[in-house]
């Protein structure tokens, strides 16, 4: 069984993180949830507070097939400052595992240096904030081991996106199916 880590800090955007767990969950694909903070609880950018499975120190990554970061602010800027984070997001795109990004947190990826010539999507207002990528537009955008996208109204294609990497189109057409999700 595949196998996500979804990794949540204080401010994530609840709709990106947790459409993702849902409808991998739905996929069967082992999803964990991953708290940066020293507690178990994390505080969603809305209020919404999410009980997770695991805190960051308690996971092996090497374990996983794939890492999630959700957008959300002052979220993002709460993954960026975890020298953990950082590592682990380095330690999977060095080794072409996949990393999934949304709405804000791919300037987590591009401020460590990853996608220098990489085509991505993120919310528009960072897209200035990430030097040398190309913006494609597109509400999921997949380059290599890296798949990104815009916010909260592309979070059901992005996670779909996601089960098609990880489990193929069949797997990815049958959950937006069980859903009544119209694809375009």
């Amino acid at each position: 069984m595949k196998k996500v880590s979804v990794i949540l800090a204080d401010g994530f955007e609840e709709v990106e993180a947790l459409t993702v767990v849902d409808l991998l969950r739905r996929a069967t694909i082992y999803v964990d949830t991953v708290s940066i903070m020293e507690d178990y609880t994390v505080h969603g950018a809305h209020g919404i507070n999410v009980q997770t499975e695991d805190l960051f120190e308690e996971v092996n990554f090497v374990e996983s097939d794939m890492i999630v970061l959700p957008g959300g602010m002052p979220g993002t800027k709460n993954l960026e400052a975890h020298a953990g984070v950082r590592r682990v997001v380095k330690g999977f795109y060095d080794e072409g595992k996949k990393i999934g990004a949304i709405c804000a947190a791919p300037t987590v990826l591009g401020n460590i240096g990853l996608l220098k010539g990489k085509r991505i999507s993120c919310y528009p207002s960072v897209e200035k904030e990430i030097q040398g990528a190309v913006i494609s537009g597109g509400s999921v955008t997949v380059d290599g081991n890296i798949i990104t996208s815009r916010g909260v109204g592309t979070a059901i294609d992005f996670a779909l996106k996601l089960i098609e990497v990880l489990s193929g189109p069949a797997k990815a057409k049958e959950i937006a199916e069980s859903i009544v999700y119209e694809t375009k």
